[in-house]
């Protein structure tokens, strides 16, 4: 990367002071309009590269306000600013920004400091999942579920599990669903009530949809079916899809969609219906338990070195402890 363009680690380091100018390129991962105390809208932008992440906020009478509302999600701009901070937190001011194509970025060399990738290598990580796939000992099942991955192709491989939240970054979907199946092998000798196939099954396919909910290369952004249906339906229309061709039992397809249909775990939190088979609530609570410990995982990868606490985490609702219980750093 230029030496000019600092990154979102650099920004964050104590060694700016506030009023501090600089320029970045960066990711926007997230836009948020909201209405302030004044009833005046204003946007909270998640920007975002490799090395972290921060929200600033832009008001209606900026002359940006425009530029993101209208781009939203998934552009690559150069951002200049002045570094701020409120209550603690960087929340830079914005004072001009240009969103970059694909080509500029690859032209830059900012690629690689733009692009978040999981600890594990893709490669490995599918090797993964191909091992996960041949411990469903149902043959149905298995070709449900390899019918699935064959009809996503790359996408499933390479697509992140959310724009913000938890896995959000190059291969975070595939991340994701291998430490889901890895957790559910883990655990199923504790729940004999489980189908060990069934379950398994359910974990793999549980967030397929996302694969047809995202999109982009760089920068990832909701396509058109994710916001008109999103990854439920959409997941559950490829695992009918599958299920039918495979001719998996009606009983067994039936359950296999009530996975998909309910790991969310809480309507508010987008589940078409709740879970009300055992292997159901058993994806769920293993959907959840990892994507918060994906949110721990990256928040640790992304403290600033001599920081106690790293930054407010919206899904953790609160700050994360980064310091080992000895007192050492992570």
């Amino acid at each position: 990367m230029a030496s000019d363009m600092l990154t979102v680690a650099e920004l964050k380091s104590p060694a700016l002071a506030d009023g501090t100018a600089f320029r970045s390129v960066l990711i926007v991962r997230k836009v948020t309009e909201r209405t302030a105390r004044n009833d005046n809208a204003f946007l909270s932008i998640e920007f975002g590269d490799r090395t972290g992440s921060f929200t600033a906020n832009c008001f209606s009478d900026h002359t940006l306000f425009a530029l993101f509302r209208e781009n939203a999600e998934g552009i690559s701009v150069q951002l200049d600013g002045k570094v701020e901070h409120y209550q603690g937190r960087f929340s830079p001011r914005l004072t001009s920004a240009a969103p970059l194509t694909d080509e500029a970025i690859e032209a830059g060399g900012w690629t690689d400091q733009l692009v978040e990738t999981p600890p594990e290598s893709p490669e490995d990580l599918a090797k993964a999942f191909a091992g996960l796939m041949t411990e469903i000992r149902h043959p149905k099942l298995r070709e449900t579920v390899q019918a699935v991955i064959d009809e996503l192709g790359e996408r499933f491989f390479r697509l992140p599990a959310a724009v913000s939240m938890h896995h959000a970054y190059r291969s975070g979907l595939l991340e994701h669903t291998v430490h889901m199946g890895k957790a559910c092998l883990a655990l199923l000798p504790l729940y004999p009530e489980v189908d060990a196939d069934l379950a398994l099954a359910g974990v793999l396919l549980h967030d397929v949809g996302k694969a047809l909910e995202y999109e982009g290369t760089l920068a990832f952004r909701k396509t058109r079916s994710g916001l008109l249906q999103g990854h439920v339906v959409l997941g559950y229309r490829l695992v009918r899809k599958a299920g039918l061709t495979a001719k998996l039992e009606s009983d067994l397809l039936e359950r296999l969609e009530h996975i998909v249909l309910s790991h969310q775990g809480e309507l508010e939190w987008g589940a078409a219906v709740m879970a009300a088979t055992p292997e159901a609530v058993f994806v769920s609570m293993i959907d959840n338990l990892d994507a918060r410990m994906g949110m721990v995982q990256r928040a640790l990868r992304q403290t600033n070195e001599g920081s106690d606490f790293s930054e407010y985490l919206p899904g953790l609702k609160g700050s994360l402890l980064t310091a080992k219980p000895d007192g050492e750093e992570i």
